[in-house]
């Protein structure tokens, strides 16, 4: 009889040193591990394996002490770490870290309590432990054990249990700190490199989206954007987005004062948004849903008190953004300012560099002209020198009118011929002449300089049709036809006035005006001019080498 207390005790004797010889190797490996991930990993895999568990799961309160994150798990579906998440005092685990106390269920999904999360794929599990981590009685989170059979807890496994969130919870209020400090330091780091990346010779769209990347990365965002301001229109224009698929890339643009983003614009102060799905100044619940957005921080991008646009930083799920995260965006958003405004002064200081030279290469034709012209034979009054000279100027500055509106793209040569023949009409039709000037044909585009001087050597020929083709006429009509043939642009202008002189010669022709357009069209355009008589007028084509756009 007394042999059976005996063995149970030498039971207990081996039961409780099998324990200690598990806590020791936990204790060991947590002491070997310092971030967090490398902790919490080592604590999982130790307890299941001393324990004899199916699965073994940290959850840990997030900053606003409102959600508990699955961390760590053994047994759980790997994909819902970082996503599944329990309100503090929701399931079983959530009622451990709230109340401070173990729980413990042989069938788990039959207590009232049990949450289901579907992402972590939990269904064949049936029993579950959940205990609490609290060190110095500030709650971290909680630690639960499950097994795919029905089991009941013994006092001896809660306390098991117990032991290890004790030794684990102090262990990880350490590695929450060392991640705290090393994020902290990442930060800093990321911001030297912005602010080396912002010195760096590349482009603006390239210096935008590393700070984007490196955005998402330090706010573990799901997707981050930058919206620019069309002051025109009054509408912020997506510019640069990380991680964005096409419906969000395809969203409309935002008014100022529409949406979170345009009321981060109209009211020059960031907004921070828990649920987008909640919030009714959001605009774009089906694109949010669809993309999987819910928390959302909108920080106006500000340059000398005027705010340029807004980056938008979103989360995966419902999160309060913390002062810490708003203060971290918004000195991003100042760095993209900063390369914004970096960016356009260099533009600017090119734009008058380039504005410069062009109008010194125009002013400098037109000298030319002018000395042809102080050459020139003719018995002509000052007033039709001052007269032919202005439709010249004025004709370049139709150049540059478009220039100003589309900046140094290619020039819409249609266009601009239109504005060269009212210019000439205006300046030069006699006062018993009714004339009409037409331009038609495609949309052809040339580069400024090309431009120019075809703007002249139209504005020649118009002059010469007003000259000479109408004289004993008063009626006369002049017409401009583009058209592309394959590579070649040619450029047609025709009168139906009295036509060449007879015996006259357009290859030999010493007329000014003609000399002028052969030199501008051989020298300038590289192509070919021809002269010719029609029934009834002149026609005169120049065939010129279609450029690459």
């Amino acid at each position: 009889m007394p042999r059976a207390p005996v063995k149970v005790l030498k039971e207990q004797l081996a039961r409780k040193s099998a324990e200690l010889s598990a806590l020791r190797e936990i204790s060991r490996a947590i002491s070997s591990a310092l971030d967090l991930d490398t902790t919490l990993t080592l604590i999982t895999r130790k307890t299941a394996e001393v324990m004899g568990m199916d699965s073994c799961s940290i959850y840990l309160l997030d900053p606003q002490g409102e959600y508990l994150v699955l961390r760590a798990t053994t047994g759980l579906a790997p994909e819902a770490i970082g996503r599944a998440r329990l309100r503090y005092g929701e399931g079983l685990t959530g009622w451990a870290a709230k109340e401070g106390k173990p729980v413990a269920s042989s069938d788990a999904a039959s207590d009232p309590r049990f949450v289901y999360l579907p992402e972590t794929q939990e269904y064949h599990f049936k029993s579950l432990l959940a205990v609490p981590l609290i060190t110095g009685g500030k709650v971290l989170g909680a630690i639960n054990v499950q097994t795919t059979a029905f089991h009941e807890y013994t006092e001896e496994e809660v306390e098991l249990l117990s032991l290890i969130a004790d030794m684990a919870s102090g262990a990880l209020e350490k590695a929450i700190l060392y991640d705290n400090m090393r994020r902290q330091i990442m930060e800093l780091s990321t911001l030297a490199e912005i602010s080396k990346t912002l010195t760096s010779p590349l482009y603006l769209e390239d210096v935008l989206k590393l700070i984007m990347e490196m955005a998402a990365q330090m706010l573990n965002a799901r997707l981050c954007s930058l919206m620019l301001l069309d002051e025109e229109k009054g509408e912020l224009v997506l510019t640069v987005s990380q991680n964005a698929s096409e419906p969000y890339r395809n969203r409309p643009n935002l008014k100022v004062g529409e949406g979170i983003a345009g009321l981060a614009a109209q009211t020059a102060k960031p907004i921070a948004v828990y649920d987008v799905l909640e919030d009714p100044r959001f605009v774009s619940k089906e694109m949010a849903t669809q993309e999987g957005l819910r928390a959302l921080l909108a920080v106006p991008l500000i340059v000398r008190d005027h705010v340029i646009g807004v980056f938008n930083c979103y989360k995966e799920h419902p999160h309060h953004f913390t002062e810490e995260e708003i203060r971290l965006a918004s000195t991003l958003a100042n760095q993209m300012a900063l390369a914004i405004e970096n960016a356009n002064l260099v533009v600017k200081s090119a734009v008058v560099r380039e504005m410069h030279h062009r109008v010194k290469n125009n002013l400098q034709t037109i000298a030319m002209l002018l000395r042809l012209q102080m050459r020139d034979g003719r018995d002509v009054s000052g007033r039709e020198v001052l007269v032919e000279t202005i439709n010249r100027i004025l004709s370049i500055a139709a150049v540059h009118e478009i220039l100003s509106v589309e900046g140094f793209k290619f020039i819409n040569i249609r266009e601009m011929l239109e504005k060269v023949a009212r210019t000439v009409a205006q300046n030069m039709a006699r006062p018993d002449l009714e004339l009409q000037i037409s331009v038609s044909g495609d949309d052809v585009y040339l580069p400024s300089q090309q431009a120019s001087s075809l703007a002249l050597v139209i504005n020649e020929l118009i002059q010469n049709a007003i000259e000479h083709a109408f004289k004993e006429q008063a009626k006369g009509n002049v017409t401009v036809t583009l058209t592309t043939r394959g590579d070649r642009l040619l450029v047609e202008v025709r009168d139906d006035g009295v036509g060449l002189p007879i015996g006259f010669d357009p290859a030999t022709g010493s007329d000014l005006g003609l000399q002028i357009v052969k030199a501008l069209v051989a020298e300038d355009l590289k192509g070919e001019f021809i002269l010719e008589r029609c029934d009834p007028g002149t026609k005169a084509t120049i065939t010129l080498p279609k450029p690459s756009l």
